[in-house]
């Protein structure tokens, strides 16, 4: 990756889907660090000062996706924070308004997510 990219932690309990997110990711030129799951998640950012937003899988067994959100603001950490469903997005959007996204795993999430990616970072 090229020296300044935006490091981006992609959280995922499966290995192969975390590692497709990050070359959605990586093909826009950002650079990823993955953790298989919420703990190894926070384990990420407690130790990675680098990462300045989190892409979130929603159903992961022991800490899913909003459960680590709510860990992470805990800890006072303001990464901006999307997260991935296979659901619907607009009811968790909803329901969890301080999520900075939601965005449903679809065929177009390899466009959509560098896309959000580039808004949430711009912005203020």
């Amino acid at each position: 990756m090229s020296e300044g990219a935006a490091v981006i932690l992609v959280v995922d309990d499966d290995p192969f889907t975390a590692e497709l997110t990050a070359m959605a990711l990586e093909m826009a030129g950002y650079e990823t660090v993955t953790a298989e799951g919420g703990v190894a998640a926070l384990e990420t950012l407690a130790s990675d000062d680098r990462v300045c937003l989190v892409v979130s899988d929603m159903n992961m067994p022991f800490m899913d996706g909003l459960q680590l959100f709510d860990e992470l603001r805990g800890n006072g950490g303001k990464q901006p924070f999307i997260l991935l469903t296979g659901e619907e997005a607009d009811p968790i959007r909803q329901a969890h308004p301080a999520l900075d996204a939601v965005i449903t795993k679809d065929e177009q999430l390899q466009e959509a997510l560098p896309a959000l990616v580039a808004n949430l970072l711009v912005a203020p």
